[in-house]
């Protein structure tokens, strides 16, 4: 890139000296998607990607040490709650330890009064079950504040 020229969200190009309106120009909510089941992250990962308006799919993660991998990348984390290893609701806690503030959607089958509990103990910022999947760009678009 010339020195004439400067990146806006690394995409857009603007010669030095103009006027951009930032306010007009929207950064996707980069979500991640957290779940051991390939074809259930995928369906996950591509609900998000084809919804695209304001969301960006950063990445999938199939177990716990990947999700921590690749913390640094999401603005919002979509957990499965049954994993092997640790559990949603423990990534959860250890994801809160090291990035607090963190906004986490737990993402299963299997929401039960006490799962449900201990996640908004936790902080997650909502529970939805698989069989909503159809909903999930909505509900990541109501805890990114970066979403247009």
């Amino acid at each position: 890139m010339s020195p004439s020229a400067r990146a806006i969200l690394g995409t857009l190009l603007v010669p030095s000296g103009c006027f951009v309106d930032t306010s007009i120009v929207s950064v996707p909510c980069r979500t991640l998607i957290v779940d051991d089941d390939a074809d259930m992250a995928f369906l996950a990962g591509e609900m998000i990607r084809l919804a695209n308006d304001g969301l960006l799919l950063a990445g999938i993660a199939y177990s716990g040490d990947e999700a921590m991998e690749k913390l640094a990348e999401a603005d919002v984390v979509v957990l499965d709650f049954r994993m092997p290893g640790r559990n949603g609701l423990e990534l959860a806690s250890d994801i809160l330890a090291v990035r607090p503030g963190q906004k986490i959607v737990l993402f299963s089958a299997y929401l039960d009064s006490a799962t449900l509990d201990e996640a908004e103990r936790l902080g997650i910022c909502e529970c939805v079950s698989k069989d909503a999947v159809s909903d999930l760009p909505d509900v990541v678009r109501r805890h990114c504040t970066t979403a247009a």
